[in-house]
């Protein structure tokens, strides 16, 4: 696992991760926005990514599934809260394994000398929904995503 990347628990509630990525801010943001690029970087390397809903709006929703090689498909899903290229992008965040158990995402894409810091703070609704998110192994798959992720810019700076 990289250690490109910080994680902090500033409170109860919330986790913050941050990566800096050799790309300008326009480039990683469309990579979060763009359905042909997201299923080449969005979840673990050993899985594909489908697409199945990404209505850009506020209010809008999107559903992504990560499908494993045994066939077992895992799926997520959100609606658009808030969306300013190239600076910001907040949306739910849900499992379909753990219904009703939402967290909000918010995605800032700070430009640092031609690079782009990404620092996505998920808020979550209580201590517990925030430790069972820790305890489900999420910082690997958000590190080895970010990882592709760089890879992937890499491809198109």
């Amino acid at each position: 696992m990289s250690k490109n990347y910080t994680l902090t628990l500033p409170s109860d509630t919330t986790i913050v991760m941050e990566r800096t990525f050799d790309a300008p801010r326009e480039l990683v943001f469309r990579a979060h926005t763009d359905p042909e690029l997201i299923p080449q970087w969005w979840g673990l390397r050993a899985g594909t990514t489908r697409i199945e809903k990404l209505d850009l709006r506020v209010g809008g929703e999107w559903r992504w599934v990560q499908v494993m090689p045994d066939g077992t498909e895992f799926g997520f899903h959100g609606e658009y809260r808030e969306i300013t290229p190239p600076e910001k992008l907040v949306n739910t965040f849900e499992f379909d394994g753990m219904p009703g158990h939402v967290a909000e995402d918010a995605a800032v894409f700070t430009d640092v000398d031609g690079k782009t810091r990404l620092t996505i703070t998920s808020t979550f609704a209580n201590k517990e929904d925030r430790d069972a998110m820790i305890a489900s192994g999420m910082e690997g798959g958000a590190v080895e995503t970010w990882d592709r992720l760089g890879e992937l810019l890499a491809t198109l700076v």
